[in-house]
């Protein structure tokens, strides 16, 4: 059995004026992160956790900011898409363990339904996906609430 893995790192900054989306669903917020996409930063650490499993680079390399295709996209395309490139060369997920860091709101009541919504996009079952929700204890960006970032490993088999 031939296994790897893979972590994903991404970065928003918080605005007025946007969706905070995480995990594929909308959060009630009166900041949402700042990007060309819909800027899940969950989703986004998660596909790059992916692509740096099977050595496919990273999202920017094949989902450029430059390019109007991507802009204002549900990250959920692009994980569909990431997955299916995945797929493409051999590999399947195993499980997903991810972190999301950010003051507000707290996340603790849309677990369920970020991991339902992950899920449903990758086919995966519900306890194959763990998100943790963490504050930085009001300690930098993070805690002065001007951003968030999210945290992913994968782990991922070749199939025969």
């Amino acid at each position: 059995m031939k296994i790897r893995i893979g972590l994903g790192v991404d970065t928003h900054k918080l605005v007025k004026n946007r969706n905070l989306m995480l995990g594929g669903i909308h959060i009630p917020s009166a900041l949402g992160c700042q990007g060309h996409s819909d800027a899940d930063v969950l989703i986004h650490a998660i596909c790059d956790a992916l692509l740096g499993a099977v050595n496919l680079r990273d999202i920017g390399y094949h989902f450029p900011d430059t390019d109007n295709e991507y802009k204002d996209i549900d990250s959920k395309i692009l994980l569909t898409k990431t997955h299916q490139l995945i797929q493409s060369k051999g590999w399947k997920i195993i499980n997903i363990d991810s972190t999301i860091v950010i003051e507000q709101p707290k996340l603790s009541s849309y677990i369920a339904l970020m991991k339902e919504s992950l899920a449903n996009v990758l086919k995966l079952e519900i306890e194959d996906i763990s998100i943790k929700a963490k504050t930085s204890e009001k300690l930098g960006f993070i805690g002065r609430e001007e951003g968030v970032s999210a945290y992913a490993v994968v782990l991922v088999e070749k199939q025969a």
